[in-house]
């Protein structure tokens, strides 16, 4: 089973001024495409539709916020028709609302980093024997005690009494097609929370395990 992770929002705690104006992003949503390694060129198929459609090269990387609002809705239908063709295809989302979150946890927003990735993901992939986890390395980097991948791996075999065993594959999103169709989900569900943009998320949201934190 490959699962691919990426975010969208930042762990900063500058609310004074809005966010890409000197200011923090109000909301953190982390998420992850969690396929079978014979299935994941289905999702990347998606992607390639997605450049087709803008006549665009994928030499050129796209991220979810350079989409256009009637391009992500399209990207949410074709994910939509993927996922109720292949159930063994799922995609797992958390958010947490940033102004809620205690003092004392802002110290080292990087725990707070690890606890969504576990809140979000462990539960989904604790009967699996094998993980390959992959996330894009230029996203937050996770420097608390333990690496993320031990507190994951921790958390399977001590508190989730799991034999699953992750492997840590960290891959560039320009690429993988497949960082790229999370990075687009990512946005969908971060911009909802974070903008109130919800036309593309009101399509995937009855087919994501979806969690919020700090609400």
């Amino acid at each position: 089973m490959n699962v691919y992770v990426d975010e969208s929002g930042d762990l900063g705690w500058s609310f004074d001024k809005p966010h890409n104006q000197g200011g923090s992003s109000r909301h953190l949503t982390i998420a992850a495409l969690i396929v079978p390694k014979p299935l994941s060129h289905l999702s990347k198929r998606i992607v390639k539709k997605t450049y087709i459609d803008r006549k665009q090269s994928t030499k050129v990387e796209l991220k979810g916020r350079n989409l256009f609002k009637h391009e992500r809705v399209r990207f949410a239908e074709r994910v939509v028709r993927l996922l109720q063709r292949q159930p063994s295809i799922k995609i797992s989302a958390i958010t947490v609302y940033k102004r809620h979150v205690q003092d004392h946890i802002r110290t080292d927003a990087n725990k707070l980093y690890n606890y969504m990735v576990n809140f979000a993901l462990l539960d989904t992939i604790k009967n699996y024997p094998v993980v390959t986890f992959i996330p894009d390395p230029r996203t937050i980097k996770v420097a608390s005690g333990n690496s993320l991948l031990d507190y994951l791996q921790i958390k399977l075999w001590f508190e989730h009494n799991s034999a699953t065993v992750i492997k840590h594959v960290p891959m560039e999103s320009h690429r993988s097609l497949n960082l790229q169709f999370i990075d687009f989900v990512s946005y969908i569900v971060w911009n909802h929370h974070e903008n109130n943009e919800s036309n593309a998320w009101n399509i995937l949201k009855p087919w994501i395990l979806r969690k919020l934190l700090f609400f």
